[in-house]
């Protein structure tokens, strides 16, 4: 293949309420989006974004993307084991809020995860996720924006890199 890699943003897309906003920051940097889901989902008509429809078998679509996912990728999940999978292979990881993942950081999302499953099988909490916020989209465009200009800075440093190439 030769020339730069192009950095690819992988949704995990099931209830995901920001693809609208990964959609307008890759396409301001060029950037390909894959799209990942059990089912169809309408995507704008753009090259650079993929849909990716997996088997309706338990966990495909985190595998898909876990077998995609390099050190110069960014992928966009609420699921933690598939936050901390995609960790493990080097990828940068956000979630809907803009919390960025880190080796620091998975450790006690995954407590906290198995305190809260823990605490609704005893009854004592109930109900889902908070609502979805301006401010919390607003930190996720940041973030992701963050993410990519650091990935961007990495391949300019790296000796003999070009910076990840656009395409389209």
């Amino acid at each position: 293949m030769g020339g730069p890699r192009v950095i690819q943003i992988y949704v995990d897309a099931d209830a995901c309420p920001v693809k609208e906003e990964v959609f307008r920051v890759a396409k301001r940097h060029g950037l390909v989006v894959h799209v990942v889901a059990n089912s169809r989902i309408n995507l704008p008509r753009d090259p650079l974004f993929r849909s990716v429809v997996v088997s309706g078998r338990f966990d495909a679509a985190d595998d898909w993307i876990v077998e995609q996912a390099t050190t110069e990728d960014i992928a966009v999940t609420s699921d933690i084991p598939l936050a901390d999978r995609c960790l493990k292979k080097g990828a940068r990881v956000l979630d809907p809020k803009g919390r960025l993942f880190t080796e620091d950081s998975i450790g006690d999302a995954m407590a906290a995860r198995e305190l809260s499953a823990y605490l609704r099988d005893m009854g004592e909490m109930g109900g889902g996720p908070k609502p979805y916020t301006p401010q919390d989209r607003s930190r996720f465009l940041g973030a992701l924006e963050n993410q990519i200009q650091a990935l961007l800075k990495l391949e300019r440093l790296r000796p003999g890199g070009d910076p990840p190439r656009a395409i389209g």
